[in-house]
């Protein structure tokens, strides 16, 4: 069976993010290519999560940069910036960290923080009254994961 895939044309895994992706330039999402999806897969889904916030040398939370949900079954290229909920009809994304609907790009306080990109190939489609939070998300597709998979990159403030 092939293994799920993800993984950005921008950075490679475990990388720096490039300045345009975060909060110190455009903030836009940057380019996922998303490949090998599973048999038995109904929709996707598409996180990205620093583990680092606020220290990495004394991480208290992880924060949430991006959740997103019902994205096709299928091999995906998303390009930078993507407006998920109009380039895939169906699709929903939910609340980062920031409270708010959408991506917000890396601007970590202290030090170089990891951001860890994840598509889970879920079973079924997932259906919220609201945009959710990321632990709504993962509650929702407990024991649905068929396969998982990440990509991750990293960013320190540049000045």
């Amino acid at each position: 069976m092939e293994k799920l895939e993800i993984q950005s044309p921008a950075f490679a895994t475990g990388a720096p993010i490039p300045k345009e992706y975060t909060q110190q330039g455009s903030d836009m999402s940057p380019p996922l290519e998303i490949t090998n999806i599973p048999k038995g897969t109904q929709s996707l889904v598409l996180v990205c999560v620093d583990p680092d916030a606020p220290d990495p040398e004394a991480p208290k939370l992880t924060f949430v940069h991006w959740v997103a949900y019902n994205l096709p079954a299928q091999d995906l290229s998303i390009p930078e910036g993507a407006d998920l909920e109009n380039l895939f009809p169906g699709s929903c994304e939910g609340v980062n960290g920031r409270g708010t609907v959408g991506y917000i790009g890396p601007k970590p306080p202290i030090g170089t923080h990891r951001y860890f990109f994840k598509v889970f190939a879920v079973d079924t489609v997932l259906s919220f009254n609201e945009p959710p939070e990321l632990k709504d998300v993962f509650n929702a597709i407990d024991g649905r994961v068929v396969q998982m998979a990440e990509t991750m990159g990293t960013y320190k403030l540049q000045f």
